[in-house]
């Protein structure tokens, strides 16, 4: 290979014109990418262009994605280590591309050592400013908004990083569509109230504050991956709550016992078939209180609760809760919508929403925030 003379390196912190994308620390020396959809994103004029990544993990390698002009390019697997990955070369050189190299794994809570860098950059030409975006979109939710299942096959059951997909879901689709920048935090199994399997101690909500408390381990703690977020420097327009699908499936899981304390978690059915009514009781008021928490920390922005891709149950709940929140607090920015259940046609690989199913709920939920933030 003929090697370029040309190229310059240069830490990711002496980058001139550099944009982040999710939640961080702040720090560019290294940068960590911690959340799905999170991302580093330049305007490059030049004709090669290299990054600097350190990735690890015990279980769950990283992911990337790399788009140039919105279009991707690349997908591929880190293992571990610190080494350069290729972004373009032998491109025209005069013209300026735009680059977005994207997280397409969600933070692995299972997986302490899991964990994506980028430490520099080697390139041929010059770097232009990144502008921001008219608006911004935060969503939250679960293995759906994870992008769980839109890569692979139907058949496939593994639960592995390979079918996660952050680029090819309903949040970049939405972003794209309404020319947004955008924040994801999920998690697959979480909810409101309780994970799928009952485990209280997996829900969003206790977490919201954080940069990305979900992981845990001494590692993660030295990143910053505990400490407060930065409200004040990024402000969603909209806030896309997507839970409620795995409190669901509490109810129809086995109990969940806590190993430190003993005690037993259950959301129970009635004898025939129905939620209890106390245990559905608590995932409202969880909900309204989860509600509260996002307008404390996002005072003007719209929150939309979706729900639907893969069933309806817990939506007379939800409902509930929003009205329950709007009449105490008197709160008129926040709606609920709902999304295109999956199809035949529609599902993706372990029985979660396919591209097509994220595709149509994207088609319909930006046409509402179109309608809401421009009313």
């Amino acid at each position: 290979m003929k090697e370029n003379g040309k190229l310059k390196e240069a830490a990711l912190s002496e980058v001139a014109h550099v944009k982040v994308h999710g939640r961080t620390t702040g720090s560019l020396a290294p940068l960590t990418l911690f959340w799905t959809g999170s991302a580093v994103e330049f305007n490059a004029k030049g004709s090669e262009l290299w990054v600097e990544v350190e990735a690890d993990y015990d279980v769950y390698e990283p992911w990337i994605s790399i788009e140039i002009n919105s279009f991707p390019v690349s997908r591929q697997m880190l293992t571990a280590g610190r080494y350069w990955v290729c972004v373009f070369r032998g491109m025209n050189e005069e013209a300026v591309k735009n680059v977005r190299i994207v997280r397409e794994l969600q933070a692995m809570s299972d997986d302490p050592r899991c964990c994506l860098q980028i430490h520099a950059v080697r390139f041929d030409g010059e770097f232009l400013p990144v502008p921001d975006r008219a608006l911004k979109l935060e969503f939250i939710g679960d293995s759906i908004t994870s992008g769980e299942g839109v890569v692979g096959a139907k058949a496939e059951e593994d639960w592995i990083p390979m079918w996660f997909s952050a680029t090819g879901n309903y949040t970049a689709m939405t972003a794209e569509a309404l020319k947004a920048d955008y924040r994801v935090l999920s998690q697959s199994g979480w909810g409101v109230l309780t994970s799928w399997d009952n485990n209280p101690n997996r829900n969003l909500p206790d977490y919201y504050g954080q940069v990305c408390g979900v992981l845990g381990g001494e590692r993660n703690e030295a990143l910053g991956a505990s400490q407060a977020n930065d409200f004040e420097a990024w402000q969603p327009d909209a806030v896309i709550v997507n839970l409620g699908t795995n409190d669901g499936g509490a109810f129809n899981s086995p109990e969940w016992t806590d190993p430190a304390t003993g005690q037993v978690y259950k959301q129970r059915l009635n004898d025939d078939g129905t939620f209890n009514a106390e245990d559905l009781q608590a995932f409202e008021a969880a909900a309204e209180s989860f509600l509260g928490k996002l307008r404390q920390y996002n005072p003007e922005a719209h929150i939309v609760w979706v729900y639907g891709m893969l069933g309806l149950p817990m939506m007379p709940a939800i409902y509930r809760a929003v009205n329950s929140y709007t009449a105490k607090s008197g709160d008129r920015k926040v709606s609920v919508f709902q999304l295109p259940n999956i199809t035949e046609e529609s599902v993706g690989a372990r029985s979660h929403p396919g591209r097509l199913a994220h595709e149509q709920a994207a088609r319909v939920l930006s046409a509402y925030l179109q309608e809401i933030l421009h009313s």
